[in-house]
């Protein structure tokens, strides 16, 4: 995402991008739907059962929709102005926010070491922060050299990237990263609450956001559509990354079906380690000791988290009554 972002060409509009990874995740599910039936009658009855003559059912995912169109938004004015691996570290702290909500929201509880772990997580990401900025600092002063000594091409090379503003891609992940904690507790506890197929929780999810995605496509860029078009900007290139978009997003919905929703951040540690390799591949990205140091203390964060989960220490027994034991166990924890 941060290479389309950023390449020497005329820039697509990420609205319309957004709105076609809804079109293009809606196709799928709906192909996976035939595949489970096995039949596209089959299919489009348990469409019509499922979503039409349940609007209540399919009104509750409204919210979760809603807020990924939003953060998916948010995403893409994050990595425009953050190093991709900076942003792939500093977006970890989805973790942080879906640790609160799943206390709030779905009433479980964390052990000593998974607050550890967040407390781990929370310092690794500030270093990270740090380490940005250093670099943002180094790049301006290269900039102010270079327009001092008359370098035109590196001067208008590096006023590029001073344009990139770090504080709102730290604002735009922070927001990202509440919205993602929120839908996705709100979402697990829809998707395993019920028995209704994760393909069609995906189809009413895909349902309300495509208009939710046009409306944002005019709120945003309707001026741009109608100058230039709804595809100015768009080659292969961005078309993979919408695909990728799309299978992600659907990938969301299944782990949290058959998972628990803040596991699934927990591959974000080798996700970690692809983007920083690739940042110095493409990007020619030098990780400085900050950097690093950080990145070590996420992944540490991420680890100690999914290994050391809360267990209850008092079982029901026949001596004690169930109002006594819930007594014990709101004690036993924080």
């Amino acid at each position: 995402m941060r290479y389309v972002r950023t390449r020497p060409r005329e820039m697509f509009l990420s609205t319309v991008a957004i709105f076609f990874a809804e079109v293009i995740k809606l196709i799928i599910c709906i192909l996976f739907l035939v595949i489970q039936e096995k039949s596209s009658i089959r299919c489009l009855k348990v469409m019509y059962k499922d979503i039409i003559k349940q609007p209540i059912d399919t009104l509750k995912v409204c919210v979760p929709a809603v807020i990924y169109v939003i953060q998916n938004n948010l995403l893409y004015i994050a990595v425009s102005n953050l190093p991709a691996a900076t942003y792939m570290v500093t977006y970890q702290l989805k973790i942080l926010t879906s640790a609160l909500f799943t206390i709030t929201i779905l009433r479980r509880r964390l052990s000593l070491l998974q607050w550890l772990a967040l407390v781990l997580l929370f310092g690794g990401i500030a270093l990270v922060q740090l380490d940005d900025q250093r670099a943002n600092m180094e790049v301006m002063k290269e900039n102010i050299t270079s327009i001092r000594d008359g370098n035109s091409r590196t001067a208008k090379s590096e006023i590029q990237i001073v344009k990139q503003n770090p504080i709102n891609g730290f604002a735009a992940v922070l927001v990202a990263c509440i919205l993602s904690g929120f839908s996705g507790i709100y979402l697990e506890k829809i998707l395993k609450g019920s028995d209704i197929s994760v393909w069609i929780r995906n189809v009413q999810l895909a349902i309300i956001s495509l208009p939710v995605a046009l409306i944002n496509i005019f709120i945003q860029d309707s001026r741009k559509v109608l100058e230039l078009g709804m595809l100015v900007g768009f080659d292969i290139v961005v078309w993979c990354l919408i695909f990728l978009s799309s299978i992600g997003g659907i990938t969301v919905a299944v782990v949290i079906k058959y998972a628990d929703n803040i596991l699934k951040a927990f591959a974000a540690s080798i996700a970690i380690i692809v983007a920083c390799i690739a940042s110095a591949v493409l990007f020619q990205f030098r990780p400085a000791v900050l950097f690093l140091v950080g990145t070590v203390f996420v992944i540490g964060a991420i680890f100690m988290y999914s290994m050391f989960p809360y267990k209850k220490k008092y079982q029901q027994t026949p001596t004690e009554p169930p109002h006594v034991i819930q007594q014990k166990e709101e004690m036993a924890v924080i």
